[in-house]
């Protein structure tokens, strides 16, 4: 005979893993923070994200845009291999077996849970190569006085490396509005690196995105 048990097991309907209230376990004596597999959370101040990218800003110059989008690249590609590990892991099931709308929407909401802001991602220029990634809120991003190019170095490191894991192929993200630069989000086009190389001097030479992202697609 066939067990209640059994039953419920079998035909359970698993919840976005990264939902904040199931995700997110602390112990406020402690001052312990964990995630749903036992792995440690860490809570970082505002005020530390801005004394380290003043820091680095004095010790380095120009080279900290570099600096953090290569920390972001070194970041994305350890998030990607606990990201794809825990759903793999909570939906018993491979990433190439997973559908596209239960892989984006446990992204965004691992990027909310994580304190990231909000992500969208808009796949409507995918069959021309290209990838839009638009965040919100970022905690990442911050206004340089007298720079007029967007900022988000570490954001974008990080997306290259996830989206250049995710699809077995060198990608670059570039960034093309910044919330710094008063846009109501930070956007992002993901492709290959020979398309998307040009982009900083269209910027440079104080290019909208709509017309950037026309100048690319053509």
């Amino acid at each position: 005979m066939i067990s209640v048990a059994d039953l419920v097991k079998e035909h359970r309907i698993p919840a976005n893993f990264f939902d904040y209230n199931s995700y997110v376990k602390g112990d406020l004596e402690i001052g312990l923070l964990e995630n749903r597999r036992g792995d440690r959370l860490l809570a970082i101040p505002d005020t530390l994200i801005t004394s380290l990218y003043a820091g680095l800003s004095k010790e380095t110059g120009q080279a900290s845009r570099l600096v953090l989008f290569n920390c972001g690249k070194w970041w994305g590609k350890n998030f990607y291999t606990r990201f794809t590990e825990s759903l793999e892991e909570y939906y018993a099931q491979s990433l190439a077996e997973m559908d596209m709308i239960t892989f984006i929407q446990s992204l965004k909401e691992c990027w909310k849970t994580h304190g990231w802001g909000k992500f969208e991602f808009d796949p409507q220029y995918q069959p021309q190569g290209l990838i839009l990634i638009k965040t919100f809120n970022s905690p990442y991003i911050r206004k340089v006085e007298g720079n007029k190019m967007p900022a988000g170095y570490l954001e974008a490191g990080v997306l290259t490396s996830f989206f250049s894991r995710l699809t077995g192929r060198e990608l670059l993200a570039v960034q093309v509005t910044c919330e710094s630069l008063n846009a109501e989000c930070n956007t992002y086009i993901v492709g290959l690196p020979e398309r998307l190389g040009i982009v900083d001097s269209f910027l440079a030479e104080g290019l909208s995105y709509e017309v950037i992202l026309q100048r690319i697609l053509k």
